[in-house]
Protein backbone atom coordinates (compact mmCIF):
# COMPACT_ATOMS: atom_id res chain seq x y z
CA UNK A 1 0.00 0.00 0.00
CA UNK A 2 0.85 3.46 -0.73
CA UNK A 3 -0.41 7.33 0.18
CA UNK A 4 -2.23 8.69 -2.47
CA UNK A 5 0.45 11.59 -2.88
CA UNK A 6 3.12 9.18 -4.10
CA UNK A 7 0.65 8.05 -7.14
CA UNK A 8 1.42 8.81 -10.41
CA UNK A 9 -0.38 10.53 -13.25
CA UNK A 10 -2.94 8.48 -14.98
CA UNK A 11 -2.85 5.81 -11.79
CA UNK A 12 -6.21 4.31 -10.65
CA UNK A 13 -6.38 3.41 -7.20
CA UNK A 14 -8.74 2.19 -4.17
CA UNK A 15 -8.96 3.90 -0.83
CA UNK A 16 -8.16 2.33 1.90
CA UNK A 17 -7.82 3.73 5.31
CA UNK A 18 -6.64 7.10 6.16
CA UNK A 19 -3.64 7.92 8.10
CA UNK A 20 -4.55 10.84 10.42
CA UNK A 21 -8.44 10.96 12.22
CA UNK A 22 -8.59 14.89 12.70
CA UNK A 23 -8.87 14.79 8.57
CA UNK A 24 -11.37 12.04 8.33
CA UNK A 25 -14.17 13.49 8.74
CA UNK A 26 -13.07 16.52 5.76
CA UNK A 27 -11.71 13.86 2.99
CA UNK A 28 -15.39 11.74 3.80
CA UNK A 29 -17.37 14.60 3.17
CA UNK A 30 -15.65 15.18 0.17
CA UNK A 31 -16.41 11.54 -1.48
CA UNK A 32 -12.66 9.93 -0.38
CA UNK A 33 -14.13 7.10 1.73
CA UNK A 34 -12.61 3.48 1.56
CA UNK A 35 -13.07 1.64 -0.90
CA UNK A 36 -13.90 4.24 -3.51
CA UNK A 37 -11.97 4.60 -6.82
CA UNK A 38 -9.60 7.40 -7.75
CA UNK A 39 -7.58 8.79 -10.46
CA UNK A 40 -4.79 11.14 -10.44
CA UNK A 41 -4.98 13.53 -12.99
CA UNK A 42 -2.69 16.29 -12.31
CA UNK A 43 0.03 17.17 -10.42
CA UNK A 44 0.99 20.75 -10.26
CA UNK A 45 4.59 21.84 -11.06
CA UNK A 46 6.05 22.24 -7.99
CA UNK A 47 4.21 18.54 -6.64
CA UNK A 48 1.34 20.59 -4.73
CA UNK A 49 -1.60 20.64 -5.25
CA UNK A 50 -2.79 17.08 -6.90
CA UNK A 51 -5.80 16.74 -9.17
CA UNK A 52 -7.64 13.78 -8.63
CA UNK A 53 -11.25 12.34 -9.57
CA UNK A 54 -13.15 10.87 -6.96
CA UNK A 55 -16.73 10.38 -7.05
CA UNK A 56 -17.58 11.49 -10.48
CA UNK A 57 -15.95 14.99 -9.70
CA UNK A 58 -12.57 16.21 -9.71
CA UNK A 59 -11.35 17.16 -6.39
CA UNK A 60 -7.98 19.42 -5.46
CA UNK A 61 -6.09 18.36 -2.65
CA UNK A 62 -2.91 19.68 -1.20
CA UNK A 63 -0.23 17.42 -0.52
CA UNK A 64 -0.55 17.03 3.12
CA UNK A 65 -3.64 16.06 2.67
CA UNK A 66 -2.93 13.09 0.09
CA UNK A 67 -0.47 12.15 2.08
CA UNK A 68 -3.17 11.07 4.82
CA UNK A 69 -4.52 8.68 2.27
CA UNK A 70 -3.59 5.16 2.26
CA UNK A 71 -4.27 3.46 -1.24
CA UNK A 72 -4.28 0.15 -2.92
CA UNK A 73 -3.38 0.05 -6.61
CA UNK A 74 -5.92 -2.08 -8.86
Amino acid sequence: MKKLSEIGIGKTVVIHSFEKDDIFIKLMEMGCVPGERVRVEQIAPLGDPISITVAGYNLSLRINEADNIIVEEE
